[in-house]
């Protein structure tokens, strides 16, 4: 079965071809950070107008590269929340059209489903049951994982989630957008030493997070100790330690909770390379496991949107008969193929 997945939640436009033999086959990303960065975020009808432009050639493209005719495809899968209204229409209409024409089903896909399931695209994949910490732009949460369409919240950012705060600590310190790879890039020029920021809601019982007080630390902080180049870069190095031991905590705490070994990470933040670092010491301790996508699957991608997708046909679910996206739409929602 040859599945398409097409993404544009938000500010990626990414198509990918997905065999469950021959694994990912081709898969493009086109980053829309150019068109924003003026803007320091996304622009819901900007990025609308850009998926319009992109989505169509880079499927020929990307079937291309994966030596495949239109007609060879069996199913298209595309995200249809959460994320932007706008730019999910545009992915969600195109989809739905195309597989009409062709006559395949077309499936409708959870997008942080598909960054929990990244990471089952790579060698080794993890087993089910396992904890997901899943850590987007708009979304920080960890899940406890049964099987497909079985998941139980554990715990969630009660305000900003952690991409958010990392994009807005480093519009603060002047980096560009998206802040998470500039933050971490000035943090290595940092003094561990010089700042310790508080690390929000580790003094209580819980699993759920906040990063709205800790964006404010970084403020306060960069206003009393001034804002030349190294104290930028010591204040970014405060934050991402924080960021990075408050999710550490947490999921030490999620592995005694649930008795489960394997953590799954995914979304951006899980790229950056301390937590990756920090969380593979943590499972190692506990006698577990940790499994991240590869960098490329972190950020939004067709490839989870396929995968999701063809796991989801696999296990007997049927084409998705309405058209509707849902801008917001909690993980918990889904249910199990067939049930």
């Amino acid at each position: 079965m040859y599945v398409l997945g097409i993404e544009t939640s938000c500010d990626e436009t990414a198509v990918a071809v997905y065999h469950p033999e021959h694994g990912v086959l081709g898969h493009a990303v086109h980053s829309q950070i150019d068109i924003h960065v003026a803007y320091g975020g996304v622009v819901p009808e900007l990025a609308s107008r850009d998926h319009i432009r992109k989505t169509v050639p880079m499927i020929r493209t990307t079937l291309a590269d994966a030596g495949l005719e239109l007609g060879q495809i069996d199913a298209i899968a595309y995200t249809a929340g959460p994320g932007l209204i706008g730019a999910l229409l545009v992915g969600a209409t195109l989809s739905r059209s195309l597989a009409w024409s062709l006559g395949i089903p077309a499936v409708a896909v959870h997008h942080m489903e598909g960054h929990l399931l990244a990471p089952l695209l790579e060698d080794d994949p993890p087993q089910m049951p396992f904890v997901a910490l899943l850590v987007s732009g708009g979304h920080t949460l960890l899940v406890e994982v049964t099987e497909i369409g079985r998941y139980r919240l554990l715990g969630e950012s009660l305000d900003d989630a952690a991409g958010e705060a990392f994009d807005k600590v480093a519009k603060m310190l002047g980096l560009p957008y998206p802040g998470g790879p500039a933050i971490e890039r000035l943090a290595a020029q940092g003094d561990p030493a010089r700042f310790r920021f508080p690390r929000p809601m580790t003094d209580r019982p819980g699993l759920d997070f906040s990063f709205s007080g800790l964006k404010t630390h970084a403020m306060t902080t960069l206003r009393t100790a001034g804002d030349d180049e190294q104290t930028k870069a010591d204040i970014a190095r405060a934050f991402l330690d924080a960021v990075v031991d408050t999710f550490t905590i947490k999921c030490r705490r999620v592995f005694k909770q649930t008795g489960l070994k394997t953590l799954v990470a995914a979304g951006g933040v899980s790229a950056n390379r301390q937590l990756r670092a920090a969380l593979g010491e943590l499972a190692a301790n506990v006698g577990g496991r940790v499994a991240f996508p590869r960098p490329a699957f972190c950020t939004d991608n067709g490839a989870m949107i396929a995968y999701a997708g063809y796991r989801r046909l696999a296990a007997g679910e049927g084409p998705t008969e309405s058209a509707g996206v849902r801008p917001r739409w909690p993980l918990v929602e889904l249910t199990a193929p067939g049930s």
